[in-house]
């Protein structure tokens, strides 16, 4: 009895061992369920969010085919006069000349000229009833921008334009030196100045009237050609502060739909029929008859001379014959 007594004690003592480590075990398991989530929270906040790339972001090849060092080269003691010119595809080319001009004006430069085109390529009628008729036309958008931007700013304002690129033809940079015709300028200015002042001179002194209108004369001229040097040299600093890009744009061929009216189907519709047009048409001959028989009788003069002239020339026959 005893025994029996003490088994059974032993084997309850062992059932709740192994339930409690059973607990323990799913305790454990449900503790690392939780913090997995926490841990990959965590590391998700740690690690910096990925970019979404964006949908007008340039194409690295456009930006590095629109680059030069012809348009970032410094300017030191030699100033250059920097060009440009691109042609490029486009998706819209309306959209795109606007967005060219807004970008032009974030850059400090002013659009020169702006024109847009629409150049029609081919036509195709094709009936589709009730006297109507569809008509295809393929067409190309094309635009032309001249624009001025500073020179310095020539390389972000490329970087900028790539984004609306999206085919380049062609492109061409070009930095011309210019600090020789600064220096003829400079020159030719201080030539005209010091001829202006020599002639203001002997212009003041004493001497004959004729001399002095010679000399007056000839201080205006000195002063018209500094006028013009001091313009010439005005125009070449701004060529050299501000670089002028030609662009020439378009987009993908497009097809306009249009319906019209079939002028030829609706006479033949509505025209007059087979034996009204041939009444029609045999009067206009008879009275075209008319009028030849009116223009042959205007010629009466010219019928009587051939008239007695083959008389003449039957009297001559007979005679012979006699």
């Amino acid at each position: 009895m005893r025994t029996t007594l003490h088994a059974g004690l032993l084997a309850c003592a062992l059932m709740a061992v192994l339930g409690g480590c059973s607990r323990q075990k799913m305790a454990d398991e449900a503790a690392a369920d939780a913090a997995s989530p926490a841990m990959e929270t965590a590391a998700g906040a740690a690690a910096p969010p990925a970019e979404a790339p964006s949908a007008a972001a340039p194409s690295p090849d456009v930006q590095a085919q629109l680059q030069s060092s012809a348009t970032t080269q410094e300017q030191g003691e030699r100033r250059f006069i920097r060009t440009a010119s691109a042609e490029f595809r486009v998706r819209d080319v309306y959209r795109s000349t606007l967005a060219i001009e807004d970008l032009v004006a974030r850059q400090g430069g002013f659009v020169a000229n702006n024109r847009v085109q629409a150049h029609v390529d081919d036509i195709q009628l094709r009936p589709s009833g009730d006297g109507k008729l569809v008509e295809l036309a393929t067409y190309t958008v094309r635009g032309n921008l001249q624009v001025r931007v500073p020179s310095e700013r020539t390389q972000a304002f490329l970087r900028e334009l790539a984004a609306q690129v999206e085919f380049l033809d062609s492109r061409q940079f070009d930095a011309v030196d210019a600090q020789f015709d600064l220096l003829r300028q400079r020159l030719a200015y201080a030539r005209h100045q010091d001829a202006q002042h020599a002639l203001g001179d002997a212009a003041a002194q004493r001497g004959k009237a004729g001399e002095k209108v010679d000399a007056i004369s000839a201080r205006a001229d000195a002063q018209s050609q500094r006028d013009e040097a001091t313009i010439a040299r005005a125009t070449l600093e701004d060529r050299i502060a501000f670089a002028t890009i030609d662009l020439a744009l378009y987009q993908s061929p497009q097809v306009r739909r249009t319906e019209r009216m079939d002028v030829d189907a609706v006479v033949r519709r509505d025209g007059p029929g087979f034996f009204a047009r041939l009444g029609h048409a045999l009067r206009v001959g008879w009275h075209g008859s008319l009028e030849v028989v009116i223009a042959l009788s205007r010629l009466w003069m010219l019928w009587l001379v051939v008239l007695a002239a083959v008389l003449v020339v039957r009297a001559r026959r007979r005679l012979r014959k006699s």
